[in-house]
């Protein structure tokens, strides 16, 4: 009698994805000469990396973040496009560099309750800056949380949140 290996579950997938991402980004990261450590998690249906420094003073890594997250954003894009180069599929795999994105989304959260709390003030919808794609989500989670409502409008990269009442 022979057997079937077992199916890949999705965080099976998911972990696969941050074993690629982390092997690409340690290389990244030697190249560099910068000295981290890389976390995986699986985290809301997608697989979560983040390079963490060994010493909490180093400040070196955040220039792997960049002014406003772009360094990240770009950083992030060329891992997913490893992974996928070695699974065949798109990875939807969200990376974090010396807690940048954790930070960033403690301050949208403000942002979000801050818009929320006006809109009940006033009634009005409340129009934010343009924000990239994992700010807007962060502002929509933070904003259905609170039980209201908010939808994306224009055009990147200048597309930004409005939050109305429910």
């Amino acid at each position: 009698m022979t057997t079937q290996p077992d199916a890949e579950t999705p965080t099976t997938r998911l972990e696969e994805e941050g074993e690629i991402a982390a092997d690409y980004l340690e290389e990244l990261l030697d190249i560099a000469d910068l000295d981290g450590d890389i976390d995986i998690d699986v985290d809301h249906g997608r697989a979560a990396v983040e390079i963490v420094s060994e010493d909490p003073s180093d400040r070196s890594l955040r220039r792997l973040a960049g002014r406003d997250g772009e360094v990240l954003d770009a950083l992030q894009e060329l891992t997913r496009l490893a992974v996928q180069a070695k699974t065949g599929e798109r990875s939807r795999l969200m990376l974090d560099v010396a807690g940048y994105r954790a930070a960033r989304r403690e301050t949208l959260t403000g942002v979000a309750n801050d818009a929320v709390a006006r809109v009940k003030e006033t009634g009005a919808p409340v129009s934010l800056e343009p924000m990239n794609p994992f700010e807007r989500k962060v502002v929509h989670d933070a904003v259905a949380a609170a039980g209201f409502v908010s939808d994306s409008e224009g055009v990147e990269p200048h597309r930004y949140v409005v939050v109305r009442q429910p």
